[in-house]
Protein backbone atom coordinates (compact mmCIF):
# COMPACT_ATOMS: atom_id res chain seq x y z
CA UNK A 1 0.00 0.00 0.00
CA UNK A 2 2.99 2.31 -0.10
CA UNK A 3 2.68 3.35 -3.95
CA UNK A 4 -0.68 5.32 -2.32
CA UNK A 5 -0.28 8.78 -2.72
CA UNK A 6 -0.83 11.70 -0.53
CA UNK A 7 -4.18 12.88 -2.26
CA UNK A 8 -5.37 9.12 -1.57
CA UNK A 9 -4.65 9.19 1.72
CA UNK A 10 -6.10 12.65 2.11
CA UNK A 11 -9.52 11.53 0.99
CA UNK A 12 -9.32 8.30 2.61
CA UNK A 13 -8.68 10.50 5.93
CA UNK A 14 -11.65 12.81 5.10
CA UNK A 15 -13.71 10.03 4.56
CA UNK A 16 -12.93 9.00 7.72
CA UNK A 17 -12.96 11.77 9.33
CA UNK A 18 -16.73 12.50 8.58
CA UNK A 19 -18.11 8.99 9.63
CA UNK A 20 -15.91 9.98 13.31
CA UNK A 21 -17.72 13.28 13.64
CA UNK A 22 -20.77 12.13 12.68
CA UNK A 23 -20.88 8.73 14.92
CA UNK A 24 -18.90 10.86 18.08
CA UNK A 25 -19.58 14.66 17.55
CA UNK A 26 -17.92 17.64 18.51
CA UNK A 27 -16.68 18.75 21.84
CA UNK A 28 -15.10 15.42 23.25
CA UNK A 29 -11.23 15.41 24.46
CA UNK A 30 -8.32 15.44 21.32
CA UNK A 31 -7.11 12.03 22.70
CA UNK A 32 -10.58 10.52 21.83
CA UNK A 33 -10.47 11.51 17.98
CA UNK A 34 -6.60 10.53 17.69
CA UNK A 35 -7.74 7.27 19.10
CA UNK A 36 -10.87 6.74 17.10
CA UNK A 37 -8.72 8.11 13.75
CA UNK A 38 -6.22 5.75 14.04
CA UNK A 39 -8.26 2.80 14.34
CA UNK A 40 -10.45 3.54 11.52
CA UNK A 41 -7.54 4.56 9.23
CA UNK A 42 -5.76 1.19 10.15
CA UNK A 43 -9.61 -0.81 9.56
CA UNK A 44 -8.74 0.65 6.18
CA UNK A 45 -5.50 -0.75 5.45
CA UNK A 46 -3.48 2.24 6.24
CA UNK A 47 -0.29 2.22 8.07
CA UNK A 48 -0.58 4.42 10.81
CA UNK A 49 1.79 5.68 13.74
CA UNK A 50 0.38 7.61 16.63
CA UNK A 51 2.36 10.39 18.61
CA UNK A 52 5.44 9.86 16.41
CA UNK A 53 8.24 11.82 17.63
CA UNK A 54 10.20 14.61 15.26
CA UNK A 55 13.37 15.93 15.88
CA UNK A 56 14.95 18.81 14.56
CA UNK A 57 18.25 19.04 12.74
CA UNK A 58 20.17 21.93 13.76
CA UNK A 59 23.93 22.93 12.77
CA UNK A 60 23.81 19.46 11.83
CA UNK A 61 22.81 18.09 15.52
CA UNK A 62 19.91 15.79 15.93
CA UNK A 63 17.87 17.30 19.15
CA UNK A 64 15.40 15.91 20.68
CA UNK A 65 13.09 18.83 21.18
CA UNK A 66 9.66 16.65 21.95
CA UNK A 67 7.71 17.60 18.79
CA UNK A 68 5.51 14.91 18.19
CA UNK A 69 2.90 14.39 15.41
CA UNK A 70 -0.53 13.00 16.24
CA UNK A 71 -0.65 10.63 13.55
CA UNK A 72 1.60 9.45 10.58
CA UNK A 73 0.00 7.38 7.92
CA UNK A 74 1.98 5.54 5.39
CA UNK A 75 4.87 7.80 6.32
CA UNK A 76 3.46 10.40 4.19
CA UNK A 77 1.04 12.74 5.66
CA UNK A 78 0.94 13.85 8.89
CA UNK A 79 -2.45 14.95 10.44
CA UNK A 80 -2.59 17.14 13.66
CA UNK A 81 -5.76 16.55 15.66
CA UNK A 82 -7.12 19.73 17.06
CA UNK A 83 -10.60 19.79 19.41
CA UNK A 84 -10.46 23.70 20.55
CA UNK A 85 -12.71 26.54 20.33
CA UNK A 86 -11.26 28.22 17.21
CA UNK A 87 -8.04 27.48 15.91
CA UNK A 88 -5.48 29.84 16.25
CA UNK A 89 -2.59 30.75 13.49
CA UNK A 90 0.14 29.14 15.29
CA UNK A 91 -1.81 25.65 14.37
CA UNK A 92 -1.91 26.06 10.92
CA UNK A 93 1.89 27.06 11.01
CA UNK A 94 2.91 24.33 13.44
CA UNK A 95 1.36 21.85 10.53
CA UNK A 96 3.42 23.63 7.88
CA UNK A 97 6.69 23.38 10.56
CA UNK A 98 6.14 20.31 11.14
CA UNK A 99 5.94 19.36 7.01
CA UNK A 100 9.20 20.85 6.47
CA UNK A 101 10.39 19.21 9.19
CA UNK A 102 9.86 16.05 8.07
CA UNK A 103 10.22 16.48 4.12
CA UNK A 104 6.57 15.29 3.96
CA UNK A 105 4.57 17.00 1.46
CA UNK A 106 1.29 17.14 2.78
CA UNK A 107 -0.27 17.56 6.45
CA UNK A 108 -4.06 17.90 7.21
CA UNK A 109 -5.21 19.69 10.68
CA UNK A 110 -8.46 18.74 12.15
CA UNK A 111 -10.36 20.76 14.26
CA UNK A 112 -13.58 18.59 15.55
CA UNK A 113 -14.89 21.39 17.62
CA UNK A 114 -17.23 22.75 15.05
CA UNK A 115 -20.40 22.57 14.12
CA UNK A 116 -20.12 21.72 10.48
CA UNK A 117 -17.03 19.34 10.08
CA UNK A 118 -16.26 20.69 6.64
CA UNK A 119 -14.86 23.87 8.17
CA UNK A 120 -12.53 22.06 10.23
CA UNK A 121 -10.48 20.20 7.94
CA UNK A 122 -7.52 22.01 6.44
CA UNK A 123 -5.00 20.83 3.90
CA UNK A 124 -1.45 21.85 4.05
CA UNK A 125 1.02 21.31 2.03
CA UNK A 126 4.85 21.58 1.05
CA UNK A 127 5.59 21.23 -1.95
CA UNK A 128 2.86 19.08 -3.24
Amino acid sequence: MDKISENDISYIVRGAIFKIYNELGPGLLESVYETVLLYELQKQGLNVKRQVSLPVFYEGNKLEIGFRLDLLVNEKVIIEIKSVENLAEVHHKQVITYLKLSNLKLGILVNFNVDNISNGIFRKVNGL
